[in-house]
């Protein structure tokens, strides 16, 4: 099987791009015969194989520049065509422009793909502040034989806009076990260049782009109502907004640590091992959803997650309720941190479901579900197992 994805890639710091590279680690690891191809933005750089994953890496589009997307069948023509053509859709990533999926479609005519799919790794809602996202959304069944996304919330929304359900499959976003638990941590901090005698505990960590959107301002005002705690905080990403420097400093002030760069998927787990407890007070802008690769890399860890009643937190709100808090509340958010410190070992047995979601959504899962859309799609007779387990609504 030949697999093309269209998608931004590492070294490019951008979730999406992490995304597709996990995505092929697992598909790679139960289909190594098959050949793989990732169509990336110009921005990745020049042309590499990918020995970890077994895939072409070939950028060659402009993000949002919609006359450069033709580049896409020129790719595909050079390869002799695929069987899977899989965009990974973000608005940031390509606009509202409906140019990719009019390549989609063309490449099909031209016999490029055979099959193509789109996963929406955002969905908007009628009160969303872009109302041309909904007109992008509204053609998604005129052009491409699949569509994916992430949670309820999207599946469902993309339904009430009108499109055919038969056309739309959702497919959790993956998960890592985080393979440095039970790692000693004084190691963990000295890899992360954190002195560890200067850990007072509970650790708490807040982690990845430090966007406006991530709640920083919140946490830093929950926290001037815990002055009596011990807990050190550690903040760990890449700066996006300088309206968020002023809360950093102010954080370091107070005697917390902050690693200020981009964090790798490795040091991510690292820092999610290393913490007791795992921060997501996120605020989510009107009417968009999405589904949080923080979330899930921190699911993994088999850690307490407090986040807020977000559409991008919608799996933590359904498999660990009592975790979380509203967003924009410093209060109740200070609230909860004392209560989760106080009672650790209680929300630890607590998040026990929120666990087994986390191992039935590892990667490898999601890539064999993948797979199996993906024969579905060609025709291929796909002969599933089936096992009697507890029943789950959610996942």
């Amino acid at each position: 099987m030949k697999i093309a994805f269209v998608s931004t890639y590492p070294p490019i710091h951008c979730g999406v791009g992490e995304y597709t590279k996990f995505l092929l680690v697992g598909l790679n690891s139960i289909q190594k015969h098959s050949k793989y191809y990732v169509i990336a933005s110009s921005d990745v750089g020049e042309e590499y194989f990918d020995t970890t994953v077994s895939a072409h890496i070939i950028p060659v589009f402009e993000k949002k520049n919609s006359q450069t997307y033709s580049k896409i069948l020129d790719v595909l023509s050079e390869v002799n065509g695929v069987d899977i053509l899989h965009i990974q859709h973000e608005y940031g990533i390509f606009g509202t422009s409906t140019r990719i999926l009019e390549i989609a479609k063309e490449a099909k005519e031209e016999k490029l793909a055979n099959t193509t799919l789109i996963t929406m790794h955002t969905v908007h809602h009628p009160y969303t502040i872009r109302p041309e996202t909904l007109e992008f959304q509204k053609s998604l069944s005129e052009y491409v034989d699949a569509i994916i996304v992430h949670s309820v919330v999207q599946e469902f929304e993309l339904y009430s806009q009108g499109i055919d359900p038969r056309r739309v499959h959702r497919i959790p976003h993956g998960t890592f076990v985080n393979p440095y638990l039970g790692y000693p941590r004084p190691k963990l901090a000295s890899s992360l260049g954190i002195v560890y005698d200067k850990l007072k505990f509970p650790i708490i960590t807040l982690m990845g782009f430090l966007r406006p959107d991530k709640g920083l301002d919140i946490l830093v005002e929950a926290l001037r109502s815990l002055k009596d705690s011990s807990a050190t905080l550690v903040i760990g990403g890449e700066i996006q907004s300088s309206e968020m420097e002023y809360f950093v400093y102010e954080l370091l002030d107070s005697g917390h640590i902050f690693i200020e760069k981009y964090l790798s998927n490795e040091e991510m787990l690292m820092l999610a091992s290393l913490a007791d407890i795992i921060l997501l007070p996120y605020k989510d802008k009107p009417g968009a959803y999405s589904v949080s690769g923080v979330l899930h890399l921190s699911m993994g860890s088999l850690k307490p997650i407090i986040g807020t009643s977000v559409p991008r937190l919608i799996e933590l709100y359904q498999y660990a309720p009592r975790f979380i808090v509203k967003p924009n509340d410093p209060r109740e958010l200070a609230l909860k941190i004392k209560w989760l410190a106080e009672n650790y070992e209680l929300a630890v047995a607590y998040a026990s479901s929120l666990y087994s979601y986390a191992v039935r959504t590892q990667w490898i899962r999601m890539a064999r579900r993948h797979l199996a859309l993906y024969n579905v799609l060609l025709g291929k007779e796909v002969v599933e197992k089936i096992t009697v387990e507890p029943l789950h609504l959610c996942d």
